[in-house]
């Protein structure tokens, strides 16, 4: 990953993680919290393409498992979302713009059943049963819920924290094609001339200053 990249995923995980611990998790609503880094990680994933969204994914979790006041075994979270983040870097189109809200919205609640389903699968394999005790069904609509009502707010303006973000001269290829984009357009346009027709260009400007000032010449002989 770049550094603007490390930089900003790195604020926008920590953010996420104290609004979640000290403010989402003390709400007490009935199920599941809303997962405010959950929908960090998916945003993010959305821009930086699935091996950015699976690094992404990995270091935010890691950082859930060591914060307090975390009771279960560290790596648990890290592996849950590193699994998400990629599979929902996969949802990226080739120009890394979603033309519409539909998939973003489907990529949630696909995420938020599938981090609770693959987290509870996790508990169970090192022995945690929590999840049979509270109910697996209750969790999973609750976190979709919770997650689907949370996200307009959150994955809209992390992306675009993100796009913007990509327009630094350390971003990757996508932003070295529109800077390509960019260039051809102010060679073609930006300076009024066309490359191969310079002289035409020219001359046009010279006729039509010799007509203008032709017209001005007429108006004073008729005065």
């Amino acid at each position: 990953m770049r550094v603007n990249r490390i930089l900003l995923s790195t604020a926008l995980v920590v953010v996420a993680l104290v609004v979640q611990v000290s403010v989402l998790a003390r709400l007490h609503l009935p199920g599941a919290v809303p997962d405010l880094l959950l929908l960090t990680v998916l945003a993010l994933a959305m821009v930086y393409g699935h091996v950015g969204g699976a690094l992404v994914g990995f270091g935010a979790g890691l950082l859930a498992d060591l914060a307090p006041p975390a009771d279960h075994a560290a790596g648990r979270y890290a592996l849950v979302l590193c699994v998400i983040g990629y599979a929902a870097g996969l949802v990226k189109p080739e120009n890394g713009r979603l033309k519409s809200a539909t998939a973003p919205m489907l990529v949630v609640v696909g995420a938020a059943v599938g981090s609770t389903l693959l987290y509870a699968g996790v508990g169970a394999l090192v022995g945690d049963t929590a999840a049979r005790h509270v109910g697996l069904p209750g969790l999973l609509f609750s976190a979709a819920l919770y997650d689907l009502l949370l996200a307009p707010f959150v994955v809209p303006a992390v992306m675009a924290l993100a796009r913007r973000a990509e327009n630094d001269p350390l971003a990757e290829t996508t932003s070295a094609a529109k800077a390509t984009d960019i260039s051809s357009g102010w060679l073609a346009s930006g300076t009024g001339l066309r490359i191969g027709g310079q002289r035409g260009g020219l001359r046009m400007k010279a006729s039509r200053a010799r007509t203008a000032r032709a017209g001005r010449i007429k108006g004073v002989k008729r005065l």
